[in-house]
């Protein structure tokens, strides 16, 4: 179906298909971010599908793939997608579901303000 970039961990994986349209440099910088996010986030415990839709379009409507590059994680449940060239580790990571995004303080939390609401503006 595509290119397959195993690991050697088979238990416990992430299954992921990225879908591209050619070696486009948008195609090239997403692959290269989604191993650079999988070897720092995931230990190992990853299986990376690159599906090519300039070889095999029907797959594009089949597997519901609106834009590209679409990333889709098929293993754990539930199915989760992220389109674009996955620059934004943090925002790929969360949209994983790999680990919490870290709650950041605001000034509402420095102020004393317990009701949980902030401030409105």
């Amino acid at each position: 179906m595509g290119k397959n970039l195993e690991t050697p961990n088979e238990a416990n994986r992430v299954i992921l298909r990225l879908y591209i349209a050619g070696q486009t440099p948008k195609s090239l910088v997403a692959i290269s971010n989604l191993k650079k996010i999988c070897v720092e986030h995931l230990n190992g415990r990853y299986k990376i599908d690159v599906i090519d839709l300039m070889k095999n379009p029907a797959l594009a409507r089949d597997h519901q793939i609106l834009a590209i590059p679409t990333l889709v994680r098929q293993l754990p449940p539930p199915i989760r997608k992220i389109i674009g060239d996955l620059s934004n580790t943090e925002q790929v990571v969360v949209g994983l579901d790999i680990r919490p995004l870290e709650v950041k303080r605001t000034r509402a939390d420095d102020s004393g303000d317990k009701s949980g609401k902030g401030t409105s503006r």
